[in-house]
């Protein structure tokens, strides 16, 4: 008689619980809701979660508003959103950066898969495998042969320890088998600006930048990182058709809540988020960008957030990747 007592009790919680966060969510939001960016405005983050933030005004009929909380790898601003009220009034622009260090930075104030919920994707955009002219070879095939035929000789930039285009280099390393020395810099630009000039062999860098600089003949493109090619640069094969299969990088965002978010108010903004990136006219403007839209459950982005984690994890440890 107790368990049963005990059962209908915990049932009777759980629906009353169901029921108050319905209810939650059909009053919100009554009040304008912050999007936490954790990176500097401008970026490739920035600028995608005003346009969100925008469409989302529109459709829910309350300002969502962009805050910019850069510094520390993200951690600052991502620990600002975690310690927020979980009322859906305070949500999170997260990256791959963040899977990245949830490895990379094992201290951080924060543990992402206990401190959030997964709300839903936005988009991801592939990266570019770019070489300076000088560098003797015109695709992969020649690159991983020289690679190999000078071990250490050759060399790569990124924007620093951690970033997207740092781990996409060591998972090539990884994959191809290849020894290619690191150069990291303090930012994109500065990793850029030498492998134009000559100073640095090879890069991975984001499509959208480079794509103008192939063009010119600044830099020669030798493969890009997503499943299929891009739409940017079709002509340009994959990594994965150029030898080094199941390779795949991109740099890809989403939302997430403070955990204890109602899940009725999860729901309502996977949603409504998912209507915006559905739209002919989001698809066509962000396809320019190389960027393709995401969709996905809340439940799905849950288990695709920690196959990233998983995946990152394998790289950096095998690698020995440590931030000084």
């Amino acid at each position: 008689m107790l368990r049963r007592t005990t059962l209908s009790l915990l049932a009777l919680s759980l629906l009353t619980g169901l029921a108050a966060s319905r209810a939650y969510a059909q009053t919100w939001p009554a009040r304008p809701v912050k999007i936490i960016v954790p990176f500097a405005a401008g970026g490739p983050a920035d600028v995608y979660a005003r346009v969100i933030a925008q469409r989302l005004s529109e459709s829910l009929g309350q300002p969502f508003v962009v805050d910019n909380k850069p510094g520390a790898g993200s951690v600052i601003g991502t620990d600002i959103a975690a310690k927020s009220a979980a009322d859906g009034y305070t949500l999170l622009l997260m990256s791959n950066a963040h899977t990245v260090n949830e490895t990379l930075i094992p201290n951080k104030p924060f543990v992402l898969m206990r401190d959030f919920v997964a709300v839903t994707p936005i988009n991801y955009s592939d990266l570019v495998l770019v070489a300076n002219p000088a560098v003797p070879a015109a695709n992969i095939k020649e690159l991983l042969a020289l690679a190999k035929a000078k071990p250490g000789k050759l060399n790569y930039a990124s924007s620093g320890p951690g970033t997207p285009y740092h781990m996409a280099g060591e998972l090539f390393k990884s994959m191809a088998n290849v020894s290619l020395v690191h150069i990291p810099y303090r930012g994109s630009s500065g990793a850029r600006t030498d492998v134009m000039g000559g100073q640095v062999d090879v890069m991975f860098d984001a499509v959208t930048t480079m794509a103008e600089q192939v063009k010119s003949g600044r830099v020669k493109a030798l493969a890009t990182t997503g499943k299929q090619r891009s739409e940017v640069m079709p002509n340009v094969p994959t990594l994965n058709e150029s030898g080094v299969p199941g390779y795949e990088a991109t740099i890809w965002l989403g939302l997430m809540a403070p955990r204890g978010t109602p899940q009725a108010v999860v729901n309502q903004l996977n949603l409504s988020v998912s209507k915006v990136v559905d739209t002919p006219e989001i698809k066509q403007l962000w396809a320019k960008q190389g960027a393709v839209a995401m969709a996905m459950s809340p439940a799905a982005f849950d288990t695709y957030i920690q196959l990233d984690i998983n995946k990152w994890a394998k790289v950096i440890k095998s690698a020995n990747i440590k931030l000084n």
